[in-house]
């Protein structure tokens, strides 16, 4: 099926097929050609007509931009329109033309640029016409250099406009990346590292002392050894670091800062043997100094044998005001009347309240990490003689953060904030020598001359 020039449909049919035709095929009414051909049809249209043929005319274009034909009973009426602006070849031309009238106002804005603007921007468009044509292959992923070469050479030249592989966006994250990096390059480093010494008795400390964290190393190196390394330096060489208790009631921590002087506090606690006996170990501790000042062992606790070792604590001296303890029924009534005629009042924490008594549960917990964690008592005076090693040990040699570092009771020989020309360097002229304690589950740190053995 066609479509006649006047828009109503052709159709062949087997009757049409009888007669002859001359078929005459044409581009369209744009092509001066066809139109020639065309107009000379008039010329050899009677004789076509008296032979019988029909002429049609057939074209692939659009009726309102070809040559009209009538077609009545075997005669041609021919009628001839020409209308370029419908083509939609003439449109492309006239868009290429318009192109190139753009192109030359752009070259003659180029005229007007520096030289060093446009061989910029030409060495901008190559760096991404190389992803495309390069080697013939598909346009890979744009390589650091490429992003370099684009980032340095925008410096010189509007690049928004010569950009096409990559949004602006991602050039400007580009761009950002590098004055990170330049930034980085030009500025001066950190804090310089410990030196390896230093990093070495670290992990020295935290090898041979396995229940000891980054607080009390630093604090081990600045008492003993004079070397001020943070705990947060320290805790760069440890495993891990170890987790902090909560801190009691602020009211009643408070006052207990306040009268930390005057104030010793005591209480029981459960440790057992190889053969599955338990033990009960009765500590003393003062506030202030964080000293033990007394320690036993027993199996079968009383209130006569507390209140005894209550009297060995608190002697016939009047140092102290306060004792405080829980509501434990071995601290019976007659008990505290034997303590208040001593000169010191009782004071009980509060029910199911153990942050009341916070400093003396805190020195149970350190004798469980530190001591009875790790060895096994054997019998009663076995315990009795680890703990006596192991309170001496917390008296005169264990840094204590509550007291700015120090030590409860230091000896006379130690050095106490010894002050180097680097606090990061080890002295040349001694050696760090070691004294364990129970056996190597401690050790202590102090100078020695390098001859000493």
């Amino acid at each position: 099926m066609a479509t006649r020039v006047d828009h109503t449909p052709y159709t062949f049919s087997s009757s049409h097929l009888k007669r002859p035709y001359v078929l005459i095929l044409y581009r369209g009414g744009w092509c001066p050609y066809c139109n020639a051909q065309i107009a000379d049809m008039h010329l050899v249209e009677p004789k076509l007509l008296a032979s019988g043929c029909e002429v049609l005319f057939i074209s692939t274009d659009r009726p309102v931009c070809s040559a009209i034909i009538q077609v009545n009973d075997y005669s041609l009426d021919l009628e001839y329109r020409y209308d370029p602006w419908h083509d939609s070849t003439m449109l492309k031309r006239l868009l290429i033309l318009v192109q190139l009238a753009a192109d030359a106002v752009r070259w003659c804005g180029l005229v007007l640029r520096s030289q060093r603007s446009i061989e910029a921007e030409n060495l901008f468009l190559r760096r991404q016409l190389a992803l495309y044509v390069e080697r013939r292959v598909e346009r890979r992923r744009i390589d650091l250099v490429t992003r370099v070469a684009l980032v340095f050479l925008s410096r010189f030249f509007h690049w928004r406009d010569a950009l096409v592989v990559v949004c602006p966006e991602t050039m400007i994250c580009w761009h950002r990346a590098g004055w990170k990096l330049l930034w980085r390059l030009k500025s001066r480093p950190g804090r310089p590292s410990i030196p390896v010494e230093v990093q070495a008795l670290i992990r020295r400390m935290a090898h041979e002392n396995p229940s000891w964290g980054e607080e009390r190393i630093a604090n081990e190196l600045f008492l003993k050894l004079g070397i001020q390394v943070s705990p947060r330096t320290v805790n760069k060489y440890l495993p891990t670091r170890p987790t902090r208790r909560p801190r009691g009631d602020m009211r009643w921590s408070t006052f207990l800062r306040l009268h930390a002087q005057g104030i010793i506090a005591c209480d029981f606690f459960l440790a057992v043997t190889v053969t599955f006996r338990q033990l009960y170990v009765f500590v003393v501790i003062e506030h202030r100094s964080r000293r033990l000042i007394h320690c036993n062992v027993t199996a079968h606790p009383t209130a006569a044998w507390t209140l005894q070792q209550l009297r060995e604590s608190i002697g016939l001296q009047e140092r102290y005001e306060y004792l405080l303890h829980d509501r434990d029924s071995i601290f019976a009534q007659h008990l505290d009347e034997s303590i208040a005629r001593l000169g010191v009042k009782v004071l009980k924490s509060p029910p199911q309240s153990p942050t009341a008594n916070s400093i003396c549960e805190r020195v149970i917990g350190t004798i469980r990490r530190e001591c009875l964690d790790w060895l096994i008592p054997l019998t009663e005076s076995h315990l009795r003689s680890i703990l006596k090693l192991w309170i001496a040990h917390y008296n005169t040699g264990r840094p204590h953060m509550a007291l700015g570092p120090g030590v409860p009771d230091p000896p006379r020989g130690m050095q106490h904030n010894a002050a180097p020309k680097s606090r990061h360097r080890l002295r040349e002229d001694m050696v760090v020598r070691a004294h364990s304690i129970l056996g190597g589950l401690h050790h202590e740190y102090f100078w020695a001359s390098a001859g000493a053995h």
